[in-house]
């Protein structure tokens, strides 16, 4: 399944989601009205561009655009990019995140590739593998340019060189 556009909501239910805090203690995520979710049970292919927040809970592959919040609950399974102003990662990711303000990896969260972020918080119990870049001054709008001065290989010229098995049997022959 293909697809490509916002899912957002509409329910005028509120739904509370307990997901531990950096200090160990309940930090309650309160699910707005206009909050995109992606269910446990949803599986989703391709680029999800999201609106203020977003919860992914199920299996989504492609590339992610969030400008708030996003939550990747903790059975979610995520193999895409991902660019968001706050990051929480409670289940598994692969692939690149740039979060501009924070990234946070729970006890139960496991990221597999490199990370942009402005602050990182990885909580006991939180994997990661790859790089991650930290920029609290703020996220540079490039990539850094590793610059490489490439120098000519040397010229060798090559001669002949004269036989001297010759000469040393010429030599010595006059001796024996």
């Amino acid at each position: 399944m293909l697809g490509i556009g916002r899912c957002n909501v509409t329910d005028t239910a509120v739904e509370t989601a307990a997901i531990s805090s950096s200090n160990g203690g309940p930090e309650p995520h309160v699910l707005e009205p206009t909050t995109t979710v992606l269910a446990r049970d949803d599986v989703l292919t391709g680029k999800l561009l999201v609106k203020d927040g977003g919860q992914v809970l199920g299996n989504f592959s492609g590339e992610i655009d969030c400008d708030g919040d996003l939550l990747i609950g903790p059975d979610a399974h995520v193999e895409a990019d991902i660019r968001s102003t706050r990051v929480t990662i409670s289940g598994f990711v692969r692939g690149k995140i740039v979060a501009v303000t924070r990234l946070k990896i729970t006890s139960t969260g496991r990221l597999e590739g490199d990370a942009k972020v402005g602050a990182l918080v990885v909580q006991e119990g939180g994997v990661h593998l790859g790089v991650i870049r930290v920029h609290p001054e703020g996220l540079p709008e490039s990539d850094p340019v590793a610059i490489i001065e490439a120098s000519r290989p040397p010229v060798v010229a090559l001669k002949t060189v004269p036989n001297s098995v010759g000469k040393v049997r010429k030599f010595w022959g006059e001796f024996f």
